[in-house]
């Protein structure tokens, strides 16, 4: 008996690396640099005396020594000591706890956001469809933010063929953003609560007729009882985070106006990528996420007074929490305890659409979960630069390399390969992370809350950290309202890269 069959092929995603390090080995630049100088200023005071020469070389050993032993996710000595020694003076300060309010010293009385939200104030304009939608100025760094909400389809019962070219078109809608004037980086956030209960309620209970027959209320009436209890709610959103020159004389009102211009592109890119429906975050909605974040015990107050009032009159100033407390290892917020956790790998090898499923999807036992991917768009000659620099290093370590070594060269050129044609080809290079904040309602369930991000990295192939002495950053980090990383720090990032 013959027979023939075909398989389903099923397609995969993946040739994405960690940006390589210049310099020697795990020295970095400045290392390799500090090296050839101690050297030199070795090799010349040897010609004096062999004694002072030792003198010399050996504090520039001990200098350059932390710069070797770095941690996992390849930090060094010098950085976890920086990170150590910041939090040691922000307890001493009492910079770790923030108190607002109208009892609190504070000026003005109000209930204004922590941290790196605290100099950031909100401003509203109109798009081409009249749609309202909030800017958010971080005055610190001149940076504007814009938030889009969206309703993605969703995978279940979807052809691949679908599914694959969602994936092209969130790739395309990826690369233009290299060519978004100004534009400094994005991010994706995907927020999951169990349902409080109320959204049903009001959905179905005004709705029922008064002359309705007694068993059908009955059956409606039960429904909206008893579903909630299994159902959660889902909201994603995106963020686009604007820069403008210090020498371009231009003021809020004309950033905001260039903002309206350009939202309804971005949203058309975003609904053929499988975004669904999606609009611009106002002004009031952006001020309700932020205290629902910080207040998880209000977010069915503010669902009832949207359902019965069309809105809640929140403003940006009293977004904010009442008390926070941070801690090494978590973050007190209001009715609310967070740990986040920071991307060390991506998954490794190839990968299928569905690999962050399980992390995207609800966890039980927490009161919140946001997971954020930030986005950080190259344009096309610094993309077409470190492609053409990885190229030459990956053909000269398969070249030089010998056994194991030489075969996982040879793959790496592969890659390289694959990336530097997709490149000429058009292809947008984008720096990529991963960011996990898990929110339930007291520090005793923590640890409980360790074990769910444990499994999901299980599940979905990935590495995370706590972000330890900076839970609170990290926190902010992961709300949709357009903080970027390396746009708060203090150490250049090139500087950094060079470490």
């Amino acid at each position: 008996m013959t027979g023939s069959s075909a398989g389903t092929v099923h397609p995969t995603y993946g040739n994405w690396r960690r940006p390589r390090r210049p310099g020697l080995g795990p020295l970095g630049m400045v290392g390799t640099v500090g090296v050839f100088a101690g050297l030199v200023v070795t090799l010349l005071v040897s010609l004096v005396s062999l004694v002072a020469a030792v003198m010399v070389l050996v504090p520039i050993v001990l200098m350059l020594l932390p710069l070797v032993v770095r941690t996992q996710d390849g930090r060094n000595l010098y950085q976890v000591i920086t990170l150590r020694v910041a939090w040691f003076r922000r307890r001493s300060k009492s910079s770790h706890t923030y108190v607002s309010g109208p009892l609190s010293p504070r000026p003005g009385g109000r209930f204004r956001p922590p941290g790196l939200l605290n100099n950031v104030t909100m401003l509203e304009g109109h798009d081409a469809y009249g749609r309202a939608f909030g800017v958010l100025h971080h005055k610190s760094r001149n940076l504007y933010t814009i938030v889009l909400g969206c309703e993605p389809d969703g995978g279940s019962l979807v052809d691949p063929d679908q599914v694959d070219v969602w994936v092209a078109a969130w790739g395309e809608w990826l690369a233009r953003l290299s060519h978004e004037p100004e534009l400094r980086g994005a991010s994706v956030v995907v927020e999951t609560a169990p349902d409080p209960g109320t959204r049903l309620a009001h959905e179905v209970l005004p709705r029922i007729h008064a002359d309705a027959p007694p068993m059908a209320r009955a059956v409606m009436e039960e429904i909206v009882s008893h579903y909630p209890s299994a159902s959660s709610e889902m909201h994603t959103y995106i963020t686009l985070t604007y820069g403008v020159q210090a020498a371009q004389k231009r003021g809020p009102d004309d950033i905001v106006t260039d903002l309206a211009l350009r939202i309804p592109g971005l949203l058309g890119g975003l609904v053929g990528a499988g975004g669904g429906s999606a609009a611009p975050l106002s002004a009031e909605r952006i001020a309700e996420v932020t205290r629902v974040a910080y207040d998880p015990a209000v977010a069915a107050d503010v669902l009832a007074a949207r359902a019965a009032h069309g809105g809640t009159g929140l403003e940006w100033d009293d977004a904010g929490p009442a008390a926070t407390v941070e801690t090494v290892s978590a973050y007190q917020h209001d009715s609310g305890v967070s740990r986040t956790w920071l991307l060390t790998f991506a998954p490794r090898g190839t990968v299928r659409s569905g690999i962050l499923r399980g992390m995207l999807e609800p966890a039980a036992g927490t009161r919140r979960k946001r997971v954020t991917l930030l986005y950080r768009p190259l344009d096309p000659a610094t993309s077409a630069r470190i492609v053409e620099a990885d190229r030459r290093t990956a053909q000269f370590m398969a070249t030089s390399g010998r056994g194991m070594v030489r075969a996982r060269a040879v793959s790496e050129v592969q890659a390289v390969e694959q990336t530097a044609a997709e490149e000429a080809a058009g292809a947008g290079l984008v720096e990529f992370s991963l960011m996990l904040t898990v929110t339930v309602d007291s520090a005793d369930q923590l640890p409980d809350a360790q074990v769910t991000v444990r499994n999901l990295q299980a599940a979905t192939r990935i590495s995370l950290r706590p972000a330890d002495r900076m839970q609170a950053a990290a926190f902010t980090c992961t709300l949709p309202l357009g903080v970027l990383p390396w746009e708060n720090v203090l150490i250049p990032r090139e500087l950094q890269e060079a470490l």
